[in-house]
């Protein structure tokens, strides 16, 4: 007798698959989107710092096996950021700049949230290279210490790495401009 396996029972097990966005010598980028009820089992090799969104919630993880299950009913999109390096414990701390807020930081990484309203300018800082995870795109300008300026469009949902610069950075968009930043170190 042939025995049939409820869909429920199999929508249950369901598992995401994650995709590669992003290598290089400092950080391995995957993404995955897990949808109402979807888990996703990894096991990492290396230090990482997984960004849920459409929240922006960052958070560290230990090398060894992790465990995600979207228990809401709207997808849910993850990347997560391998730090194959040695890290360093050097602090690097907050950016001093108001529209930015330190998430966490550790030997591995510093991670943190950036807003920056449209119409609104940044003073002049410095980033480290970094991976840039938009939450919320935005046009801006970015103008470097000898006067250049460059402009450029960041898009929801994008995933970028950017090397470190000093700039000028401003929102000459719309809309507000909302990323998630992760320095390896």
């Amino acid at each position: 007798m042939t025995r049939l396996v409820p869909l429920l029972a199999i929508a249950a097990i369901a598992s995401a698959a994650e995709t590669e966005r992003i290598r290089n010598p400092h950080v391995i980028v995957f993404e995955a989107v897990l949808s109402a009820g979807e888990s996703l089992d990894v096991s990492i090799k290396f230090p990482n710092v997984i960004v849920y969104t459409p929240s922006g919630v960052a958070k560290f993880v230990e090398p060894g096996p992790v465990h995600v299950q979207n228990t809401g009913a709207a997808p849910l999109r993850i990347v997560r950021v391998e730090l194959p390096g040695k890290g360093s414990d050097e602090t690097w701390g907050n950016t001093g700049i108001p529209q930015y807020r330190l998430l966490l930081e550790n030997r591995f990484a510093r991670v943190y949230n950036i807003q920056v309203a449209a119409g609104a300018t940044e003073p002049m800082h410095t980033h480290h290279d970094r991976v840039v995870v938009c939450l919320s795109g935005a046009t801006i300008v970015h103008t470097t210490p000898d006067g250049h300026s460059e402009p450029a469009t960041l898009t929801t949902g994008q995933i970028d790495w950017r090397p470190g610069a000093t700039h000028v950075g401003h929102n000459t968009g719309k809309t507000d401009l909302w990323v998630v930043a992760i320095e390896p170190k």
